[in-house]
């Protein structure tokens, strides 16, 4: 049975398989009750009657043939004019006759034989009388209680497919909380469906609060978060334009816009992810290539004073439709957690048709806890270090919002390898001047 199929499809299957088997299971009994009387009691009365009819010739030679409506008995001499009585051997047989079967039964006793020949024509008309009439009747009454069963399960029913049909049209982002009010209900709900239709209706409510909140929330923090980043990343433009500034007081600034500009991507990338949809973010061709190269130039300041060098390379200039914003969060996240966990060696950064791949020769993780990297605030055993473990949950939920799926491959004191894919990207031949480190 389908997943999909509706209530009220299910019950009229189930009351059709009912029928269907009861109607199966009687006519096999009026079916098995004929065998029975036409293999059992017709045999067993044929063994009486002969049976009385030695014991009575043993007395009286005599002693007369069976013969009624539906038994004829019969002593078989050579001259018999049916040959059949003096070939066929001792025991039951079924002989054809112009209407039906007919039942004979020979036995042989002091050089004698008996054909007891039964005319079976009327064991079929006894089990359409007593059988199939009958029969006939109680699956009409069956039929009928049926149907009237369905009827009554229809009406039970119809609230619940009403309900369900008012949460399949329920607004998520302005939900209509007087459509499940009890007394909207259909004609005939009972006491479950109407405790139903209050748990609704208090649940919609529950989530007409909840979408306020959310809103007031996305509202407030748009301009709480923005306004004081705004407020520093002025201030440290500012700073650059003073002169006497000494050139590590200059780097020093440096690093505090380009956290600053981590903090305004990372605000924006919290905010979409709190929204239902993509509003407010521009969806347009991206190239991929300027993204990280954007990203690896902002990630090489963290590795000045480390043994570690950044290579990069492309087969191809990849463009997707999205958001430059979600793309630099996504791999910028997971270019500064391969900065963040290599001490020492090489980041190979490779752009190839559908996909870009990120390679480290960092600390990596534990193939048991490579699962898990995606949970929040998670942090290997092999990689406790700095951070808040929540990079890499910003990824997997951009990735699952945006179809980018993202794959980890990783092993202790080997490295790591991401693969983020893009499955509805463009892969256009690179310019003559294109860069690669």
């Amino acid at each position: 049975m389908k997943a999909d199929a509706s209530l009220l499809r299910r019950l009229i299957r189930a009351f059709t398989l009912q029928a269907l088997l009861i109607t199966l299971a009687a006519v096999l009994g009026v079916y098995l009750a004929t065998q029975l009387l036409e293999n059992v009691l017709i045999k067993k009365a044929l063994q009486q009657e002969a049976g009385y009819f030695w014991e009575g010739r043993t007395q009286d030679p005599d002693f007369h043939l069976p013969d009624t409506a539906h038994l004829t008995g019969y002593l078989v001499d050579q001259n018999t004019q049916h040959a059949w009585m003096r070939d066929l051997p001792p025991g039951f047989h079924h002989l054809p006759t112009a209407e039906d079967l007919s039942v004979a039964y020979i036995t042989e006793r002091n050089g004698e034989r008996l054909v007891l020949l039964f005319d079976a024509s009327q064991v079929g008309e006894l089990a359409t009388y007593f059988g199939m009439a009958p029969l006939a009747v109680v699956l009409v009454l069956l039929y009928l209680s049926l149907w009237a069963a369905y009827r009554v399960s229809h009406r039970m029913f119809s609230p619940v497919a009403w309900l369900a049909d008012k949460v399949d049209r329920l607004d998520p982002q302005a939900p209509d909380v007087t459509a499940f009010v009890p007394e909207n209900l259909p004609a005939g709900a009972d006491q479950e469906v109407r405790m139903l239709a209050r748990a609704i209706s208090g649940f919609a409510e529950r989530l007409d609060a909840f979408v306020a909140r959310e809103q007031n929330f996305t509202r407030d923090a748009s301009h709480e978060l923005r306004s004081p980043i705004t407020v520093i990343r002025i201030a440290a433009e500012m700073l650059l334009t003073e002169q006497e500034l000494t050139q590590q007081e200059k780097n020093s600034v440096h690093r505090i816009l380009r956290a600053t500009q981590d903090m305004e991507e990372l605000t924006e990338a919290f905010l979409m992810l709190a929204r239902e949809s993509e509003r407010g973010l521009s969806m347009e061709p991206v190239c991929i290539n300027d993204v990280v190269q954007e990203e690896l130039d902002r990630v090489r300041v963290l590795i000045e004073k480390k043994p570690v060098e950044i290579h990069s390379s492309a087969d191809c200039r990849l463009i997707t439709n999205g958001s430059d914003k979600v793309l630099s969060v996504l791999i910028g996240n997971l270019l500064r957690n391969a900065v963040n966990y290599t001490d020492a060696g090489e980041i190979k950064v490779h752009i190839e048709a559908g996909e870009i791949i990120i390679e480290d020769s960092g600390v990596g993780i534990d193939t048991q806890q490579v699962g898990q990297v995606f949970q929040p605030f998670f942090r290997g055993s092999t990689t406790q270090r700095g951070g808040h473990g929540v990079g890499l949950t910003i990824v997997k939920r951009l990735s699952d919002r945006f179809n980018w799926p993202v794959v980890i491959d990783s092993a202790p004191n080997v490295g790591t390898r991401v693969v983020v894919q893009f499955p509805e990207s463009l892969c256009e031949p690179l310019a003559a001047d294109s860069r690669q480190d």
